[in-house]
């Protein structure tokens, strides 16, 4: 899943890094309890659920510093709205709140149990729950789910941001079904049936051993085919959680109240605890750091921690740390290498920028050690299959990267200096002072990087994952970020390195590395019933793709979080990338 306006602020000054850096080795060890938190200590909530209460009424307030690219839970690709939106869109399935690995543990939501496969995993099975309504009264039904993933799968000339898993596995893909706003007809896509209104059946082209996680996705959580507005439903959802829609004010505002339809005798896991959830968009960093410490804000929505300057404040204060959370959260920081940019199409290029990249200097760039391990694989350190190695191992003289490799390798590539573009999010300071770091490394061998950035809400649909885009611009370089999209490894790496899920538009495998030897491995992983041998193949394809040398890891990343003592429930989980779950936080009167 895919973790924003040019804001240019300073770096954080060297005095201060030290200060993060020593703080953050002591956080490491978790300090005691704070004064006035009550429960509250450092790193608590990843090892379980800080202020447990079921005390109901009140105004949650979130706030983020962008505009999602969209709130229609078939149309986004962003870890934290995935998060946000189970308030509003049940799916089949969804994760049981809980602290770390915890929180990875798949359970029904929509369905009233986990799928029954048959036909060798190639045919799954759900049965919703009775007794569902949408926020208008109306009947929920499986034609709503089926309708769901039709519109979000098949139509990627109108919703294009999500992923696109159903369309590559559901068996009649290769019929040329057109989706539902160009094919009118009743049956719509042959692949899914729903023999009566309470049962679907998903028929695959290929044994998929994972389905349970897949249908997780808020891509099956229901759509009336009358309400659908394509595009434009984001603008009128109808609600099948415990909240609705109350206004949408686009890039300023998003309210919602509580469903009077909903039910908790067919939803055993929301508490529908606050009267109104308020979320405030497009609020600099600063700001959400700051009015989360005055109690303003409750969350976070982004949850990609605090900027650099609060970090610094927080980590030198034993009171203040109490209130954070340190999460790894299934996530990798890397520099994408255009396959499809001269003279990136070459490997030896490629290779080169592998041994360039001062990682040690771009973890300090995004706060020191506490944001994150220096990385040498795909695979992050907490999803399973990883497997530690490194094949481009970086070697310094004191504090500086020794460059021999670099320069051999830039060398036989024949390239000579080169000039070419490095995109980043311009709202994740962070990122752009990294991308700072990758420029000012490898201009030493010879390659000259322009740093240009979009906002995040923009970024796939827009940019870096418009394959066009980044042809006709000379992109050869993009920052990113990726998490899980459920904690396996093909949850994690399918839309990255599978050359079948290269998009025109919200692409995610922005490096467009299409191997035939990795594609087939990934089905063949997929297919196997046998989850440890689905975790060798998943390790032999982080390898493979290293080989490649299309993603240089960067940082296994590390969330800092600022955990609001006003707000009820909070819990860190590794299922949406080490951000709270936000299923049932609550507030404090």
């Amino acid at each position: 899943m895919k973790g924003k306006p040019t804001i240019m602020r300073r770096s954080v000054p060297v005095a201060a890094l030290a200060a993060l850096t020593s703080a953050g080795l002591l956080l490491s060890g978790c300090s005691g309890k704070s004064s006035g938190s009550g429960s509250a200590e450092a790193n608590a909530a990843t090892k379980g659920i800080v202020n447990a209460s079921d005390e109901k009424g009140g105004t949650l307030t979130y706030a983020n510093s962008d505009a999602p690219e969209s709130f229609d839970p078939g149309n986004t690709y962003y870890a934290y709205v995935w998060n946000f939106s189970r308030l509003y869109a049940r799916a089949l399935t969804t994760f049981k709140p809980g602290p770390g690995v915890k929180g990875n543990v798949l359970t029904p939501d929509l369905a009233e149990s986990k799928g029954k496969s048959s036909d060798g995993n190639k045919t799954w099975t759900y049965k919703i729950r009775k007794g569902l309504k949408y926020d208008d009264g109306s009947v929920i039904t499986s034609k709503d789910v089926k309708y769901a993933v039709e519109r979000s799968n098949f139509a990627r000339d109108v919703l294009s941001l999500g992923p696109n898993y159903f369309q590559t596995y559901l068996k009649d893909n290769e019929g040329g079904y057109k989706g539902p706003y160009k094919d009118k007809s009743p049956e719509g896509l042959k692949s899914i049936e729903t023999p009566d209104d309470q049962t679907i059946v998903f028929h695959l082209n290929q044994p998929f051993a994972e389905f349970d996680y897949l249908v997780s996705s808020p891509q099956t959580a229901p759509v009336p085919r009358a309400k659908d507005k394509g595009a434009d439903y984001t603008k009128n959802i109808l609600s099948s959680g415990s909240y609705k829609f109350e206004s949408y004010e686009e890039g300023k505002q998003v309210i919602l109240v509580r469903n009077p339809h909903w039910s908790a005798a067919t939803d055993p896991l929301r508490k529908q605890l606050p009267d109104k959830i308020v979320l405030k968009l497009k609020v600099a960093q600063s700001t959400i750091d700051k009015d989360l410490k005055a109690g303003n804000t409750h969350v976070d929505m982004a949850g990609r921690g605090v900027d650099a300057q609060t970090q610094a404040q927080l980590l030198t204060s034993s009171k203040e740390k109490a209130n954070t959370d340190n999460a790894l959260g299934q996530r990798l920081v890397y520099t994408a290498i255009n396959t499809k940019v001269a003279p990136f199409d070459k490997l030896e290029c490629r290779k080169a920028v592998q041994y360039a990249i001062d990682k040690k200097a771009v973890q300090t760039a995004q706060g020191g050690p506490v944001r994150g391990e220096l990385a040498s694989t795909v695979l992050p350190s907490d999803i399973p299959g990883f497997q530690k190695y490194d094949i481009y191992p970086q070697k310094y003289d004191g504090e500086n990267l020794d460059l021999t490799e670099a320069k051999k390798h830039w060398q036989a590539c024949g390239a000579g200096n080169v000039s070419t573009t490095i995109t980043a999010r311009s709202d994740r300071q962070d990122e752009v002072d990294a991308a700072t770091s990758v420029v000012n490394s490898l201009k030493k061998i010879g390659i000259n990087a322009k740093i240009q950035t979009y906002p995040s809400g923009k970024y796939f649909s827009d940019y870096a994952g418009v394959p066009e885009f980044t042809k006709r611009n000379n992109v050869g370089l993009m920052m990113m970020q990726w998490a899980a999209d459920y904690p396996s490894g093909f949850g994690y790496l399918n839309q990255i390195v599978n050359g079948k899920a290269i998009q025109k538009s919200g692409n995610s495998n922005i490096s467009e590395l299409d191997d035939p030897k990795i594609n087939a491995l990934l089905n063949e992983a997929i297919a196997t019933s046998d989850q440890a041998q689905r975790e060798k193949d998943y390790a032999q394809i982080d390898k493979l793709t290293m080989e490649q040398s299309v993603i240089v890891p960067l940082t296994y990343f590390k969330i800092l979080m600022y955990r609001s003592p006003k707000a009820t429930n909070l819990v860190s989980t590794s299922a949406y990338s080490g951000e709270y779950d936000y299923l049932n936080i609550g507030v404090k009167k």
